[in-house]
């Protein structure tokens, strides 16, 4: 004879620990996250093209005037530019993250002698009052651009960029993103040759 069915409670089922996630699957979409971030930030900082070949290079400065940026610094006219010598005009902003990584290098420019005026895009005087004084102050005049009008007719896309600009008020270089550690030689260069092409036109003048 067969068994009879056997009923009533049964014993608790066994348990099974779920199976534990390997910890490369855990941290690697945290790991691809920060690469993928870095290589942002980096590209903002160091964009690929370096040096364009600007339309507006060789060409005097539009005229315009502008009011302060700063109460610690008068304001910037292209007036400015057409005497004295060559010259620094740095377009930057107090809410740009790669102009932070460039204030050192512009504190050392203006340490070697080099003026540097800017041009504030689309600030406040507040918000700018606590970047120059979280980041230093290397500029001699400071315009406040809050159209971008002066940015646009020296043919800037963005923020920052550098431009070097002779004792006449000519562009002789532009420079696009952040000025980093290994461009300040570059960029001293930049300025003599500025200064020779302007002694090339005294010279041509007498």
């Amino acid at each position: 004879m067969s068994e009879p069915l056997k009923t009533g409670a049964q014993g608790p089922a066994p348990h099974h620990p779920a199976p534990r996630r390997p910890a490369l699957a855990v941290w690697l979409p945290l790991v691809l996250f920060t690469a993928f971030l870095a290589l942002v930030i980096y590209g903002l900082v160091r964009p690929g093209d370096r040096e364009v070949a600007s339309t507006f290079i060789g060409k005097p400065l539009p005229a315009f005037d502008l009011p302060p940026g700063s109460d610690e610094r008068p304001g910037l006219d292209s007036a400015h530019f057409a005497s004295g010598h060559p010259r620094l005009l740095n377009v930057f902003a107090s809410w740009c993250v790669p102009c932070i990584a460039e204030s050192p290098q512009l504190a050392q420019l203006a340490a070697a002698g080099v003026e540097i005026d800017g041009v504030a895009i689309r600030d406040r005087k507040d918000d700018l009052a606590r970047f120059l004084l979280a980041n230093g102050n290397p500029y001699a005049r400071i315009g406040k651009d809050d159209l971008s009008k002066v940015q646009m007719g020296i043919g800037s896309s963005g923020v920052p960029e550098t431009f070097v600009v002779d004792a006449h008020g000519v562009i002789r270089y532009q420079h696009i993103g952040a000025i980093m550690p290994d461009d300040v030689a570059m960029i001293l260069g930049k300025l003599k040759e500025a200064g020779l092409k302007n002694a090339g036109l005294k010279e041509a003048e007498k």
